[in-house]
């Protein structure tokens, strides 16, 4: 029997965290050069808006070290990655690092954004929107350009850990 909880108070943030560990979500690393050096970040937050035109939108807070470099770039790259990937979507957690230092493989692409060596798939995006939401900011891009990998099984994060499908 599920039971429900009813709150008549407004939802605190650790309800909101506990309520989407219960959800999994597909790991993707996000990657820019807005002209002061590569930087990533690790998102879940990753969504298909539209096919026609090809739009996504991922969240990045607003406090990460990522943001600056996001707010003034024009282009990103999304890479999504697979179960072999926990290291790496670790990686590019993980603050107060150099995220593109050994033992992450990447190179630019013809264009200039990083992109990480052996992803399951990436998107590299134009970025065609920035919104304030909270504490964070949704970021809406355009798919430019895509290369996939072979097909295998994907990186998921559920509550708290990375899982293999």
């Amino acid at each position: 029997m599920t039971v429900i909880v009813s709150r008549p108070t407004p939802v605190d943030a650790a309800l909101f965290r506990q309520a989407f560990r219960r959800h999994a979500a597909g790991v993707a690393v996000v990657t820019t050069d807005a002209g002061r050096g590569a930087a990533g970040v690790t998102v879940t937050s990753l969504a298909s808006l539209s096919a026609e035109p090809p739009l996504l939108s991922f969240s990045v807070a607003a406090t990460g070290s990522v943001w600056p470099h996001l707010r003034d770039a024009d282009t990103a790259v999304i890479h999504l990655l697979g179960a072999e990937h926990t290291a790496l979507a670790q990686t590019f957690a993980t603050s107060g690092i150099d995220r593109f230092g050994a033992p992450t493989r990447w190179r630019r692409l013809p264009t200039g954004e990083p992109v990480l060596e052996d992803a399951a798939a990436w998107l590299r995006i134009s970025i065609e929107h920035r919104h304030p939401a909270g504490g964070s900011h949704l970021v809406i891009g355009r798919v430019e350009e895509a290369e996939l990998a072979e097909e295998g099984a994907p990186l998921l994060y559920h509550a708290g850990h990375y899982h293999a499908l």
